[in-house]
């Protein structure tokens, strides 16, 4: 995208209804995004834009039996016009079309719409419903040298999928999208309301403008990056946020002069909000590699102890700041755990952190550990002679406000917040249960939320013991 003139345009500003899907994402990080759908499910994903142009195809492999029509002319000709009539098919107001193949294979054409604007379209196809059990009349017609017996088992191997389930990976790919659509565009208006506001307030002090220059230089390559911020945040986007973050604390200790008390004001908030926008890339870059399968864990033998007595030491301060006491009740015969010790820090570390968070003054924390047994359970057979596995059961028990019950198995996706309202009373991007919950599956653990009447949370982790012990009574 061309850099700003210096005179910026509201309606520059908010791209004046022009908005376009290429102009907002990554192609390569939405190649990516489509490819992790169909190694998920099997079924073919592209992404046209408004115009037609291809955003992202992520094909797969031919199905056989569209590779055997292919051999045959008038396979060829059929295929070649059925994929152009599904290019060509406007998904219409309703938004959610099926095309049918002569193979008795479907397509879903679904419109892509962000800020009420209408700006591509997300093709998913072909697949085979579960309804057809065999090659349709349509199929066998479309050549006199089609072999009927061998394209029927051809087609049968095609992938199957309910009209339901394509509904579900539409519609998840479509919330993906719509968060990379939102952080590209949020990042682009507010890098040039910022610019824009800045060279405003400091029209007249020239002086000082040549200082922060660097700093605002920074600030506009975040512009640069708007179109594939969730799917390429990497350690090129810590660095110019760091370099604020130094230059900020540097203006703030009077390094480049004294300043005035209302702009010591503004860069301790530049400061403090660059700091809390550093913990969310943190968290993204960690939810990123968590998804994507390439978080590594150093794991080795873990005392569960000192895991838990190093988070009550880095939080017992702010517990204190707070007035809520932390408690740690250790079990008897706790077995030790393989893993990361630094992750599992982190899982206890943000579990804590969130109790204190949500504990009023007064209120209490306690961290208890204990051993449990994983039966084989009764399909097994064996019940009685089959060896119980040993786990290690970590809770987080807390006497805050609590999560209702309606909310527990929402808590741990990602950005999803209990109160989500802008005038919400506590703070937090809604990714640190997300984060925990990987983690300790990465362990190959569980974690869940108990009952806790008649106030607070109970979080338990319970993670695979490394050698079998006795369980507490």
């Amino acid at each position: 995208m061309n850099e700003a003139a210096p005179h910026v345009a509201v309606e520059d500003l908010l791209l004046d209804g022009r908005l376009r899907l290429e102009d907002l994402v990554d192609r390569e990080g939405l190649d990516e995004l489509c490819k992790s759908f169909v190694a998920l499910f099997g079924i073919p994903v592209r992404i046209y834009s408004s115009d037609g142009g291809l955003l992202a195809d992520a094909s797969g492999d031919q199905h056989e039996i569209c590779a055997y029509v292919n051999t045959l002319a008038a396979g060829r000709r059929a295929c070649a016009g059925t994929v152009g009539a599904v290019k060509a098919r406007d998904p219409s107001d309703t938004g959610d079309v099926v095309h049918p193949c002569f193979t008795g294979a479907q397509y879903r054409i679904l419109a892509l719409d962000y800020d009420g604007r209408r700006v591509g379209r997300l093709i998913v196809g072909p697949f085979l419903p579960p309804q057809v059990t065999e090659a349709p009349a349509t199929l066998r017609a479309i050549d006199p040298g089609l072999d009927g017996d061998r394209a029927q088992a051809l087609l049968l191997k095609m992938p199957r999928a309910k009209a339901q389930t394509v509904t579900r990976i539409a519609a998840h790919l479509k919330g993906a999208l719509d968060l990379i659509l939102f952080s590209g565009h949020k990042s682009f208006v507010t890098s040039k309301i910022h610019v824009a506001s800045v060279r405003e307030s400091y029209r007249q002090l020239e002086d000082k403008a040549a200082r922060l220059q660097e700093a605002f230089d920074r600030l506009k390559e975040l512009d640069h990056l708007k179109s594939n911020f969730l799917a390429t945040v990497s350690h090129e986007l810590r660095t110019p946020l760091t370099s604020i973050i130094g230059y900020s604390e540097m203006l703030a200790e009077g390094l480049a002069g004294e300043m005035t008390p209302d702009q010591l004001g503004f860069v301790k908030t530049i400061q403090e909000k660059g700091g809390q926008l550093l913990s969310l890339i943190m968290s993204l870059l960690d939810l990123g590699k968590l998804e994507s399968g390439t978080l590594r864990l150093a794991a080795r033998t873990v005392t569960v102890e000192s895991v838990l007595n190093e988070v009550l030491s880095t939080l017992t301060p702010t517990a204190r700041k707070k007035g809520v006491k932390l408690v740690l009740d250790l079990g008897t015969n706790i077995a030790d755990v393989r893993g990361d010790p630094e992750r599992l820090r982190q899982v206890f570390l943000n579990l804590v952190e969130n109790a204190i968070k949500f504990t009023p003054p007064d209120g209490s924390i306690t961290l208890r550990s204990r051993m449990a047994g994983d039966g084989p359970g009764e399909e097994d057979g064996l019940t009685l002679l089959a060896p119980t596995r040993s786990r290690v059961e970590i809770r987080v028990l807390d006497t805050g406000i609590g999560i209702p019950v309606r909310e527990r198995t929402r808590v741990f996706d990602a950005f999803y917040q209990v109160d989500s309202s802008s005038t919400r009373e506590y703070g937090g991007t809604g990714l640190g249960l997300s984060i925990v919950r990987r983690l300790v599956e990465e362990h190959g653990g569980t974690i869940a939320i108990e009952d806790n009447e008649p106030q607070g949370t109970v979080f338990v982790v319970s993670l695979p013991a490394l050698v079998d012990a006795p369980q507490a009574s």
